[in-house]
C-alpha cells in the first residue's frame, strides 16, 4: 500500500527545515563571512564591536575550487563500447551541461549535496536542471537505498510557495500555498510515468551509511562539505590573522612616549585651541619648548610568531584536504621535476578520482532518466551508462604525448598498434567534437586521388557511372 503523498510531503518539508541550519553554516564558511571565533566578547568590544572587520583566509572556498577544477565531464557511453554516445552528449550540450555540472559540483562540495532534476522540456529534448540543497531534499528506501521520494520547494516573485513532490515511479505532484501550512494540490500540474525511477537525483559528497550519530548534527547520509574537517582550523587561522593585523596596527610600529609635559603645553596661548603638535603619523617630528621634556619609544612588536602559527595551521589544513604543499604557499621551492609534481599531488588525485566515481554514478542516473523521458524502454543497457571524466592528474603535456605516441607506434603480435589512434586522442584530452573532426580529416587524407576524383565526378553527374578510362 502506497504511503499518503501529503504525509511524505510534510515529512520531507520538516527534514528540509531541520537540515537548513547546517547548510547555512557551511554557506557562511564558503563565502568567507563566518563570525570570528576564539575571541572574547570584551576583546571584540575593544576592537570595535560586532562590526569589527576580520581578516579571513578563505581556505574553504579555495579547497572547493581545487577539487571542482578536477571534475570535468567529457562524455557518456554505454559500457562495452569504445566511443562516447553522440545522442546523450547532444542532450547534455542542449542543457548547457558543462555549466550545469560545474555549479552542481561546487554546491555539493561546499554544502555536502546538490540535486539534478530531469523533466520534459521544449523541442522534445528533456530538461536537466541543477538544484540547491536549500530548496530540495530526498530520502532513500531503507531496503534498496534507492531514492524513494524527493521534494523541491520554492517561492515565486508574487510570494506564492510551491512544492514539487517526486515519487519513486517517476510521477510528479505539485502543491501550492500562500500560507505556511495550507498546501493545496495543483491539479493542473501532474505527470504520469511508467518507469521506476525518481526524477530527483542527489549529488552527494562523502555520504555516510548511517544517519545522525550525535544529537544536533546534520544527517550524515545527506553528505558532508569537503572542508568539514578543517572548520576549527579555519577559525583558528582567521583568529590568528586578525590578531596579527591588530598587532600591526597598535604594536608593529614603535609606540612613542613623552614625560615632563602638561596639558597646557598642547593649547594655543592666544586662542586656547588644541594644538596638533603630536601626530600618530609615522615620520612626524615632535618638538616642545619645555626643556624638561623627554621623549622615547617602546620597541616594536615582532610578528614572526603569527607567521609561524599561520604556517603550521595551514600545513595541518592542507593535510586534511589532501592539498600539495605548494598549493598553500608554505613550500616555496620549485618542484624538482614533473615526477615530483605528480608525487606531491597523488593523494589529491586519488581523492578527486573517488569523487568522480561517486558523482559519476549520479550523472549516469540523470542520463538514464533523459532516455526514459525520450520514450526509451528501461533495459539493462540503460543501467550500464558510463560517465567519461577528464584525467584529474596534471602531467606535463610533453610527457603524456610522448608516452601515448610510443604506445601508438608499438605493434602487437598481429602488427596492429597497441593503442588505437582514436583512443590516443581521447587520452590526450580532445573533446568528442574535436575527435570527430579529426576522423573526418583522416578519411579525407586517406582517399586515393583517382578515387576522390571519381567520387566528385559522380556527384557532378548526378550519380551516373564513372568514365571507363578513369578520367
Amino acid at each position: 500500500m502506497l504511503e499518503n503523498p501529503e504525509g511524505v510531503r510534510d515529512r520531507l518539508l520538516n527534514r528540509l527545515r531541520r537540515e537548513t541550519p547546517a547548510l547555512k553554516v557551511n554557506d557562511l564558511y564558503f563565502e568567507g563571512i563566518q563570525p570570528l571565533r576564539f575571541l572574547s566578547p570584551a576583546a571584540i568590544e575593544q576592537l570595535g564591536g560586532p562590526k569589527t572587520t576580520n581578516m579571513v583566509l578563505n581556505i574553504p572556498r579555495y579547497a572547493v575550487d581545487v577539487y571542482e577544477n578536477r571534475l570535468d565531464i567529457e562524455g557518456f557511453r554505454v559500457q562495452g563500447t569504445d566511443e562516447a554516445d553522440d545522442a546523450m552528449w547532444s542532450d547534455w550540450q542542449y542543457n548547457d551541461g558543462d555549466l550545469l555540472s560545474q555549479q552542481a559540483h561546487r554546491e555539493a562540495l561546499a554544502l555536502g549535496r546538490a540535486y539534478a532534476i530531469v523533466g520534459p522540456g521544449n523541442d522534445e529534448v528533456p530538461l536537466i536542471t541543477a538544484e540547491s540543497p536549500f530548496e530540495a531534499i530526498h530520502e532513500d528506501d531503507p531496503r534498496t537505498h534507492e531514492v524513494r521520494d524527493g521534494i523541491k520547494k520554492w517561492t515565486d516573485l508574487d510570494g506564492d510557495q510551491f512544492v514539487s513532490l517526486y515519487h519513486p515511479d517517476g510521477r510528479l505532484t505539485w502543491y501550492k500555498t500562500k500560507g505556511k501550512r495550507d498546501w493545496k494540490l495543483d491539479d493542473g500540474v501532474k505527470e504520469e510515468n511508467d518507469f521506476n525511477l525518481c526524477r530527483l537525483v542527489p549529488l552527494v559528497n562523502d555520504p555516510r551509511m548511517l544517519g545522525r550519530l550525535l544529537p544536533g548534527l546534520p544527517d550524515q547520509r545527506l553528505g558532508r562539505s569537503v572542508f568539514h574537517d578543517v572548520v576549527g582550523i579555519v577559525d583558528a587561522l582567521n583568529k590568528i590573522a586578525s590578531d596579527m593585523m591588530t598587532s600591526a596596527e597598535f604594536h608593529a610600529m614603535p609606540r612613542r612616549w613623552a614625560t615632563g609635559l602638561k596639558e597646557d603645553d598642547f593649547l594655543d596661548e592666544a586662542t586656547g585651541a588644541q594644538l596638533d603638535t603630536f601626530s600618530l603619523i609615522a615620520g612626524r617630528m615632535w618638538g616642545v619648548e619645555n626643556e624638561k621634556a623627554k621623549f622615547g619609544q617602546f620597541p616594536e612588536a615582532d610578528l614572526t610568531n603569527f607567521h609561524n602559527t599561520i604556517k603550521i595551521l595551514s600545513q595541518v589544513a592542507a593535510q586534511y584536504l589532501a592539498l600539495p604543499p605548494h598549493y598553500l604557499g608554505f613550500a616555496t621551492e620549485n618542484p624538482a621535476s614533473a615526477d615530483a609534481i605528480r608525487s606531491s599531488e597523488s593523494q589529491l588525485v586519488k581523492a578527486a578520482e573517488r569523487k568522480q566515481r561517486t558523482l559519476g554514478t549520479r550523472w549516469e542516473r540523470v542520463q538514464r532518466l533523459v532516455l526514459l523521458t525520450r520514450g526509451a524502454e528501461d533495459s539493462s543497457e540503460l543501467r550500464r551508462i558510463e560517465t567519461l571524466w577528464r584525467d584529474p592528474a596534471t602531467p606535463t603535456i610533453a610527457q603524456k604525448a610522448d608516452a601515448i605516441v610510443k604506445l601508438v607506434q608499438a605493434k602487437d603480435a598481429s602488427g596492429k598498434p597497441i593503442l588505437p589512434v582514436q583512443q590516443a586522442r581521447e587520452d590526450l584530452g580532445y573533446t568528442l567534437t574535436q575527435r570527430n573532426r579529426m576522423d573526418d580529416y583522416d578519411l579525407q587524407n586517406a582517399l586515393d586521388p583517382l578515387t576522390d576524383r571519381a567520387i566528385r565526378r559522380l556527384a557532378l553527374t548526378g550519380g551516373g557511372s564513372a568514365p571507363a578510362d578513369g578520367s
